[in-house]
């Protein structure tokens, strides 16, 4: 099989190609210097449309509809755009090997591919029970949520099952996420969790018990504070019982799992200088090798706010880091330089008629404000972080574009707070004000 080159090769089709491919065109590439590798069979989207409006009974999105960079408003970038640019776009081909020393990449057809500036942009892989030895965990109709074939697999699902009965494992933005589409496609929905309440990254529990009680009031069963630890199925191998470590047994149809993910870093183990489960770059993404940059949710990176190295997993970061690196490479071969990475944490979830934002830290003393009750007709509501006597991060649910831009210019400046109890009574006003 004939050897591709290129001058710079993206391995990896998710957001972060996307979004690097267009500031590649940005930054003046020229035809076939730039190949996209990926295993999915579609040009780059918007992955946070599939635990959304993919799913949705109605009005439902699908391709080409959220193809890269619509997500943050900028041009749909469908395949022929790429074919336009001179964009090699190399889809349903897994890199199995990778030699940063050669420079060599090669697939599970066997097909060689060279580069020059290689840009790791291999995102994450769900987790499975089955990785934790969960009896029956491969049944059929139990289902991850990761690719454009997850969400195909689960709509079909959804219409076979209809007025049937889900179980969510795990209490994060999937568990939230797909238990609200699930009961927008009328399904009985239990939600299972460990933890003693749901999103305890993020949440806190005063912001938790607002969207447990308003799921509670959407029909959501939520029961914490124990795991799924079996399956049982039906004759044709469709799961039929779930089975709880607390000796609980939840009916299912379906069961959709959002138990966490892994960055997809095997490829190049022992290659790459590695930190916090993830491979570490500098400001510009640049990895421990020359020539190779890591973008999205596999970069270890220095976070220049709160002078520290993290990983992010999260859309908002793919874009940016993915931005970020190929200014680098092309400031590098032009001999200049460009500012330093300097990311502000940035969250977001949109679920039933929510949706919240989450800007900065969540270190430090808390302080809520607004209208909590789940109960309520309004429910706006936030909360403040504050350490060191400074506001570090700030959360609000329900927000206008303009008092979301404002939390967010909080969480960027880091405003002193003389009193906790002046800024609850100030709450939204505060942010408003800096």
């Amino acid at each position: 099989m004939a050897e591709k080159s290129f001058k710079y090769v993206i391995v990896g089709g998710g957001v972060a190609a996307g979004y690097a491919a267009r500031e590649f065109a940005k930054q003046g590439v020229k035809p076939g210097e730039l190949a996209i590798i990926s295993k999915e069979a579609v040009a780059p989207y918007e992955r946070p449309a599939l635990s959304k409006a993919y799913l949705f009974p109605e009005g439902a999105a699908r391709l080409p509809g959220f193809h890269v960079c619509v997500g943050s408003g900028g041009e749909r970038l469908l395949p022929e755009w790429y074919a336009e640019k001179g964009i090699s776009l190399i889809l349903s081909t897994e890199i199995v090997k990778a030699d940063l020393t050669s420079k060599t990449l090669v697939s599970a057809a066997g097909e060689s591919f060279t580069y020059q500036t290689l840009v790791i942009a291999t995102g994450s892989t769900v987790l499975k029970l089955s990785d934790f030895g969960v009896q029956g965990a491969d049944s059929k109709n139990i289902f991850y949520l990761r690719e454009i074939d997850d969400a195909d697999k689960l709509v079909e699902a959804i219409k076979a099952k209809k007025g049937g009965k889900a179980v969510i494992v795990g209490g994060g933005y999937i568990g939230l996420e797909l238990s609200a589409v699930m009961r927008l496609n009328n399904i009985e929905v239990s939600m299972v969790y460990p933890e003693p309440w749901c999103m305890p990254r993020l949440f806190t529990e005063g912001i938790a018990a607002f969207y447990e009680g308003y799921y509670q009031n959407k029909g959501v069963n939520i029961i914490k504070g124990t795991v799924a630890v079996g399956f049982d199925t039906h004759p044709n191998e469709e799961v039929k019982e779930v089975k709880l470590k607390d000796g609980r047994v939840l009916e299912a149809d379906i069961v959709v799992v959002g138990v966490g993910a892994r960055p997809l870093t095997t490829l190049f183990k022992a290659q790459v200088a590695e930190e916090k489960g993830g491979i570490k770059t500098d400001a510009f993404f640049k990895t421990s090798i020359p020539d190779v940059y890591a973008v999205g949710d596999v970069a270890t990176f220095p976070l220049k706010m709160y002078n520290d190295i993290r990983r992010v997993e999260h859309v908002d970061h793919s874009r940016k880091s993915a931005e970020q690196a190929v200014k680098a490479i092309f400031a590098s071969e032009q001999g200049k330089s460009i500012d330093e990475y300097d990311y502000l944490p940035y969250f977001y979830s949109r679920a039933f008629d929510l949706s919240w934002q989450f800007y900065g830290d969540n270190v430090g003393e808390t302080v809520l404000f607004g209208d909590a009750d789940p109960n309520s007709a309004t429910h706006k509501f936030g909360q403040y972080w504050i350490q060191d006597g400074k506001v570090v991060g700030v959360f609000l649910e329900s927000g206008t574009p303009e008092e979301n831009k404002a939390i967010a210019k909080v969480a960027k400046v880091q405003p002193l707070v003389s009193s906790l109890d002046q800024l609850a009574q100030e709450g939204l006003s505060f942010a408003s004000k800096i």
